[in-house]
């Protein structure tokens, strides 16, 4: 029997069924101890000493407590902490993005995913170099700045100089005043050779879902193809960071396995990455299981409820005070609005999740990977975070300013966040009001960056800030950064 422990770079110990059991059985016990409760929200809570924020956060099994807890009004407390600690952390700044899907070949045999090798159904696709180009001045047409790049595993079709070439293109791509200046990547577990071409191709954070931390789960939901070797997936972000990736992204796939259960493995994983490399993931997605080609949902017996889809938010939120998190088009408008609040900091917007699909004026089905619930356009998205109080953030200058795993930390954790990311968040807001944004949407904007203005603390960046926008609202220079 493997023995729990957080610092090995083994899965099943690092990830440890019987740790995860006992930390059920530990919740459910404790679910309705209010002392027990009462102490956990308040270790949680941020506090200011010396000029630093301090928050701890919780472990896996404090956390698990939280999530079982179904007394309202300690729920309640859970939402608004949640909230306070994202507010403390990453204000009211919400980072967009864009998914960028390149091929939709693949060898595996995931259950859950229509890319699956025996879905004879599905048009099978790989954008050429000149259809990622066209696919990236769409994207930089509609506004976009950030995109996460998508591809099935397969050997000839998607090897790893592929992936460098599409990249290398990406990059390589200034249309008007277009320009992607992060390009995050979402591939299979591959070596660390591979992560050091990654890195060194200058890619932002390197996402892996786990899907389920059930070992048993997981071998039943990829009988074939390289994603069925459960080890050898879990332990990718080691390899990753080894390679020189020191922002690592996480998540399951919330449905194909008991929630608390994934949850508890979700916050081990991050456990894991913070006592063997110093720091824990850079972000963490919450996607849940969608109807897609080849693919009924109703198959898989633990579906998630809206509500307890966003308390699971809220306590990750909690337990991961410095953790970004994503939560994309696959939910409803209604959904992602209670979340923000929740916790979420990046969202996607106008995504498409078809290979090809940017270039079609209609949204095409075909190849996607998922129905996305959120169909509306990016400016309509940017239009409904204004008027819900949040500041669209186009911001990418801590990645290309080196300020990345653990040296983005110190930045978030010294409370330096308003004098840096919050100008920077209002500058690339003026960028896309001026360049892409419809009369009514550049109006609200406008209106939110004069207030947002006076909540820079220092007077000098403020100026700075405000000199730089008027350099954006009256020529064609971009691209300012703190």
């Amino acid at each position: 029997m493997a023995i729990y422990d957080p610092k090995s770079l083994k899965a099943d110990e690092f990830i440890n069924h019987e740790e995860i059991l006992e930390t059920l059985q530990y919740a459910e016990e404790n679910k309705n101890n209010v002392e027990l409760i009462d102490a956990i929200l308040e270790k949680a809570r941020p506090r200011w000493e010396n000029g630093i924020l301090h928050c701890k956060g919780l472990t896996h099994r404090e956390a698990s407590v939280l999530l079982a807890c179904d007394i309202p009004e300690k729920v309640e407390a859970m939402y608004k902490l949640a909230e306070d600690i994202k507010l403390q952390f990453y204000g009211n700044r919400i980072v967009i993005f864009a998914p960028l899907y390149l091929s939709n070949y693949c060898i595996n045999g995931c259950l859950y995913c229509p890319y699956h090798a025996k879905n004879k159904t599905i048009p099978r696709k790989k954008l050429t170099q000149e259809e990622v180009r066209a696919e990236v001045i769409a994207l930089q047409d509609m506004g976009h700045k950030r995109l996460a790049i998508e591809a099935g595993e397969h050997p000839t079709e998607n090897p790893i100089e592929y992936i460098l070439e599409c990249i290398n293109t990406i990059y390589s791509i200034k249309h008007k005043n277009g320009a992607i200046r992060r390009v995050n990547v979402n591939i299979a577990a591959t070596t660390v050779e591979n992560y050091k071409k990654l890195h060194d191709a200058g890619i932002g954070t390197y996402i892996l879902f786990q899907e389920t931390y059930h070992r048993k789960g997981y071998e039943e939901l990829h009988p074939t193809g390289p994603k069925s070797d459960y080890a050898y997936h879990t332990e990718a972000m080691d390899r990753a960071m080894e390679g020189g990736i020191d922002d690592v992204g996480l998540g399951v796939l919330f449905g194909l396995d008991k929630y608390r259960y994934e949850f508890a493995g979700l916050l081990m994983h991050a456990e894991h990455l913070e006592a063997v490399h110093g720091v824990g993931p850079h972000t963490i997605s919450v996607p849940r299981v969608k109807p897609a080609d080849d693919i009924d949902p109703t198959e898989f017996d633990n579906s998630l409820t809206d509500e307890m889809f966003e308390k699971i938010i809220a306590c990750i939120r909690i337990a991961v005070p410095y953790t970004g998190m994503i939560i994309s088009t696959r939910e409803s408008e209604e959904v992602r609005k209670k979340a923000l609040a929740m916790g979420i900091s990046q969202i996607s917007g106008g995504s498409r999740t078809s290979v090809g699909g940017y270039t079609e004026e209609e949204r095409p089905h075909d190849t996607e990977q998922f129905d996305v619930s959120d169909q509306r356009t990016l400016d309509e998205v940017i239009g409904w975070l204004i008027e819900l109080g949040y500041i669209p953030s186009f911001c990418t200058a801590c990645y290309r300013e080196g300020r990345t795993g653990d040296r983005f930390m110190s930045l978030c954790k010294s409370g330096q966040i308003q004098n840096c990311c919050h100008p920077n968040a209002l500058m690339t807001l003026g960028e896309y009001l001026t360049d892409y944004a419809s009369a009514d949407t550049k109006e609200k904007g406008m209106k939110l960056i004069e207030k947002e203005l006076m909540n820079i603390p220092k007077e000098k960046v403020r100026e700075i800030a405000r000199e730089n926008l008027k350099e954006i609202y009256n020529s064609n220079r971009r691209d300012f950064r703190f």
